[in-house]
């Protein structure tokens, strides 16, 4: 089990996903957020199979940011890139990753997005779903669960998430524009975060 294969697992879902996200972001947004995203990823797996085979989680997860930053158009990959650098400081010098290392690693990317989308909670946008994953772990954590239970707590929690997007207001980017006209339509941020917290719960369970 290696972070490289858990990258191009999560990668890989987003590029099969291209289409449903690039339609959501159509619906409500500037209509490339799939296809920004998959090239994003495309262009991020030629990076890590670059790297040794013995790269550390921090590294890898360094250099998928850095990879998006450089790749993804829009507002996507800023936001994403600063998740990926952040939840890479949090997990510096570890082989492996219990369900604490997990929420440190999530709530670093959750202030990373915040810091860069100056974004809070309720505004139709990935947070929607990763701070009640966030939360979700916590919660686990708290009960004694270990980090594969916590992970399909926080994908419930993110999939209510991106339900819940679909009856609020966006206030944040292009589907602000939109304003009540924006209800009804979930959000494709939280689509694309939901679906790397998938393919990661998967991975590791």
């Amino acid at each position: 089990m290696t972070a490289i294969e858990a990258i191009k697992l999560a990668g890989q879902a987003i590029i099969e996903e291209k289409d449903f996200l690039t339609d959501l972001d159509q619906a409500i947004g500037d209509g490339d957020h799939g296809i920004n995203m998959a090239r994003g990823f495309s262009s991020v797996f030629t990076k890590i199979d670059a790297l040794k085979d013995d790269a550390d989680i921090s590294m890898v997860l360094k250099t998928v940011g850095m990879g998006l930053i450089s790749s993804v158009g829009g507002a996507s990959g800023p936001l994403y890139g600063t998740a990926f650098l952040r939840a890479s400081a949090a997990c510096k010098d570890k082989n492996a990753i219990d369900a604490v290392t997990a929420k440190e690693m999530l709530d670093a990317a959750i202030k990373g997005i915040q810091d860069r989308g100056k974004a809070v909670k309720g505004e139709k946008t990935m947070l929607d779903a990763l701070i009640p994953a966030s939360e979700a772990i916590g919660t686990g954590i708290d009960a004694g669960k270990n980090v594969v239970e916590c992970l399909k707590d926080a994908v419930e929690a993110a999939q209510t998430g991106v339900e819940y997007t679909k009856t609020i207001i966006a206030t944040k980017g292009r589907a602000s524009y939109l304003a009540e006209r924006s209800i009804g339509h979930q959000d494709p941020g939280a689509t694309s975060s939901t679906t790397m917290l998938k393919a990661l719960y998967e991975y590791v369970k």
